[in-house]
């Protein structure tokens, strides 16, 4: 199984009323979750670790999670609030106000952590998750324990600068995480938030230099790279009519630890020796997930028989 590890929130979405009045309507979601839920629809083994509200938004994440095929038998509950994000689209781009003090995703501490199941092959982290405390910490922990027992291990940062507080303890983090890390997935403005100026190969490089196996980054409408210390790849994105880009990175993730799976690529040894036909074959699932996630409104990831 493919556990992701991090937040689930209720994105709550510009809409507009019968009588034309701006308005706002709950989805489920999160860039964690969007994962796990892509995993499941892919037809992988999804999971999802985090902590869930027992209260009306809980419940929709929980329903949700079912429906998309994913266990949800790790989740810790509570009754603290569901974390909320307001989106704000601008040409289909979603920036975010987040509401996130004292809730049920953020306040899990290593203590509240479960025993990881030894089906489970293989952890996701990322997203707004290992940017505030307590949560930030318990799922670094997490981390740790997942690639000391030998399990494949893949994060994307996902980052949102304005819900940052302490930028210096985000950064060495994400630094100790990436270093921990099989596979890291980025976005070319996150790749250079991180990294500074440069080529996208040349950070790459760095990036690898580090510890991970694998590093992926996304350059929006143009497609995908994927890089290890043999080969360099690129496969560029589907043309389609773009709703909006939410859940879009998180969808790529998907397709590509879904395809990982379906290849048998999901072990430590696999992926430190994978080949540039497989790194080709899992950015192009990733890129085909997304470019339907993103011709439809919200995070909408595809089922399999959708591709």
């Amino acid at each position: 199984m493919i556990l992701s590890c991090g937040e689930a929130l209720v994105d709550m979405l510009p809409r507009q009323s019968t009588e034309g009045e701006g308005a706002f309507a709950p989805y489920a979601g999160g860039a964690v979750f969007n994962t796990a839920i892509a995993l499941g629809r892919l037809g992988a083994p999804s999971g999802f670790l985090c902590g869930i509200s027992t209260d009306l938004f809980g419940e929709i994440l929980i329903e949700t999670l079912h429906a998309s095929k994913v266990d949800a038998s790790l989740a810790i509950r509570s009754s603290r609030p569901t974390t909320l994000a307001f989106v704000k689209l601008v040409d289909g781009h979603a920036t975010y106000a987040f509401y996130d003090e004292n809730t049920a995703g953020r306040m899990i501490t290593a203590a509240d952590l479960p025993d990881l199941p030894d089906h489970i092959q293989t952890l996701f982290f990322g997203g707004i998750s290992l940017m505030v405390e307590p949560g930030g910490a318990t799922y670094e922990a997490l981390m740790q324990r997942g690639a000391g027992s030998g399990r494949v291990i893949m994060i994307d940062p996902n980052i949102r600068p304005s819900f940052i507080s302490d930028e210096a303890t985000y950064r060495a983090r994400i630094g100790r995480m990436m270093a921990m890390a099989d596979i890291v997935k980025l976005s070319d403005e996150d790749l250079r938030w991180l990294e500074g100026t440069g080529e996208i190969g040349d950070l790459a490089a760095g990036l690898l230099g580090r510890g991970p196996k694998v590093v992926f980054v996304t350059e929006g409408a143009k497609g995908a790279h994927a890089f290890t210390t043999r080969d360099a790849v690129f496969v560029p994105a589907q043309k389609v009519k773009v709703a909006d880009t939410v859940g879009a990175g998180d969808t790529f993730n998907a397709g590509v630890l879904a395809a990982l799976h379906q290849a048998g690529l999901l072990t430590k040894a696999a992926i430190a020796g994978i080949d540039a036909d497989a790194l080709k074959a899992a950015a192009t699932l990733g890129n085909r997930a997304a470019a339907v996630t993103v011709s439809r409104p919200g995070a909408n990831p595809p089922w399999a028989n959708e591709l």
